[in-house]
């Protein structure tokens, strides 16, 4: 018996598969094997085609098929991570009618904002612990305004791992978390927060029908599975946003818990058992996967939208071969021939939407302090890795202020967390023990399926095979040094108003 992982991401698509027997993951793919395009054809949009995610989906697991001693056909359970607050609009024949405005589309802020005053923003705060924002609602409620014809044709609202689940079962469906990233739960009351619908003039009946995070959601339609190689018996047992999908991969389920991310985007994601938020909304707060009636279990974020794809942007202006692009690892080792500080170089990673640190507001992203003379690549590397890490901590200090605090936080060793340092930087700045294991978004998918099927009778069972690869604690020295360059890093912010 074995179980998919799925993990939708902004960049790619990764897939594992989970022995259930061995309680470990036997294999992992990754496609397309180039990044996926981001459309930005205005800016502070970004779109990407949501049936180009289906196809690649459907390569990924075609894949999995030609692998040596995978047998596809043994799959019981498929789970699903996507990426966050992105917006997918179908027919009732659940066709998409416009590309998905995902994650960093920062168009729909000002909607947002004008129906957090309409609801006033005490109400808006105690019903869904913040502001509508940018998130899925004020996007749809953009569509509205900006293009009513297609919203005229479109049946559901949708996210992204929806999206993907449908086209497996062929049944319109949301989850409880999804809602929440969406901005339409009622934290209150544990509903769907109608009050948000209402205020924006969204019909409810665009909602689908909403599902636990784990459990039988939807079964596989008969023609996907026959197209697919799968079995007629396999449902979709698992959906959660990459976010609690990835805290749920590196087991944090307990209040105090914290999980870390350095991909496209960088997070810190805490645990908490109150229905806590920033009176600022700058951070943001989300059921967890693992939420229940009687045990309450909230999912604390911050978000910083330029870190990986800072680091992308790095490797394009920095290779000399537009076709044959550095090696990551390059990059990693010319951040090492650097020095703290990077010789005072400052750089601010805010180029990829307006910022939920800020309020959605634009902030100020490029290079201070540059000298001609100098500063060479290395320092710019150097200076990108502090700076993302900055802006980290600069959200993990407003998380603190809210009641989310621990000492130890967990990651994947995989992106930015691959460069040793950019693990110290993140170590000594935030003052924490940066643990790393051996696991992924898709592989975190695949566990959360087996338990969703019910292979495993407690979630806490499902992480046997979880191993912690590494352990670093912070170097007094350094905490100090790095505490210096922070606060002066944090004086040169720059927030549009």
């Amino acid at each position: 018996m074995c179980f998919l992982g799925i993990d939708l991401g902004s960049s790619s698509i990764k897939l594992s598969v989970l022995d259930a027997k061995t309680e470990r993951c036997i294999t992992s793919i990754t496609v397309p094997d180039f990044e996926l395009e981001m459309k930005a054809p205005e800016h502070g949009w970004a779109e990407q085609d949501p049936d180009m995610w289906w196809q690649y989906v459907k390569e990924g697991i075609a894949k999995l098929k030609e692998e040596e001693g995978i047998a596809i056909q043994n799959i019981k359970g498929i789970g699903i991570a996507y990426q966050m607050h992105g917006l997918v609009l179908v027919d009732e024949n659940l066709n998409p009618v416009r590309s998905s405005m995902i994650w960093c589309d920062s168009r729909a802020a000002e909607v947002g904002e004008e129906t957090y005053k309409k609801m006033g923003p005490r109400k808006c705060q105690e019903l869904i612990l913040g502001s509508p924002g940018n998130f899925t609602a004020s996007k749809l409620k953009w569509v509205k305004e900006n293009q009513p014809d297609i919203f005229g044709k479109a049946k559901y609202l949708m996210l992204p791992g929806d999206y993907i689940a449908a086209r497996l079962s062929n049944v319109p469906q949301t989850s409880t978390s999804g809602l929440s990233e969406a901005a339409l739960w009622n934290f209150k009351e544990n509903r769907l927060a109608t009050e948000v619908l209402e205020a924006m003039g969204i019909p409810v009946e665009m909602v689908p029908e909403v599902v636990n995070n784990f459990g039988k959601q939807a079964k596989i339609d008969s023609t996907i599975a026959k197209e697919l190689g799968l079995a007629e018996d396999v449902y979709v047992t698992y959906r959660a946003g990459d976010q609690p999908n990835n805290a749920l991969s590196l087991n944090a389920l307990s209040p105090g818990e914290i999980a870390a991310t350095a991909g496209t985007s960088a997070v810190v994601y805490g645990v908490s058992e109150t229905d806590d938020y920033d009176p600022n909304n700058r951070i943001n707060t989300f059921l967890h996967v693992n939420n229940q009636a009687n045990q309450k279990r909230n999912g604390v974020m911050v978000c910083i939208n330029g870190s990986g794809i800072l680091y992308q942007w790095l490797r394009k202006i920095l290779s000399e071969d537009k076709e044959q692009l550095l090696d990551y690892n390059i990059l990693n080792s010319l951040a090492a021939d650097s020095e703290i500080e990077a010789k005072g170089l400052r750089f601010y990673p805010f180029g990829n939407g307006v910022e939920r640190i800020f309020n959605n507001k634009p902030a100020f992203s490029g290079v201070e302090g540059l000298n001609f003379n100098r500063h060479q690549k290395e320092d710019l590397v150097r200076a990108a890795c502090e700076g993302i890490v900055f802006a980290l901590n600069y959200g993990f200090e407003i998380m603190r202020n809210v009641g989310v605090h621990g000492k130890v936080v967990r990651a994947g060793k995989a992106n930015l967390f691959l460069n040793p340092v950019f693990r110290e930087i993140f170590v000594n700045t935030t003052n924490t023990t940066l643990e790393l294991y051996n696991t992924s978004g898709s592989e975190g998918a695949a566990r959360g399926a087996a338990f969703g099927y019910g292979y495993f009778s407690k979630l806490s069972d499902a992480f046997k095979g979880l191993e912690c690869l590494e352990s670093t604690k912070p170097d007094p020295e350094l905490v100090k040094k790095y505490e210096e360059v922070y606060k002066d890093w944090k004086e040169g912010i720059r927030v549009k108003a």
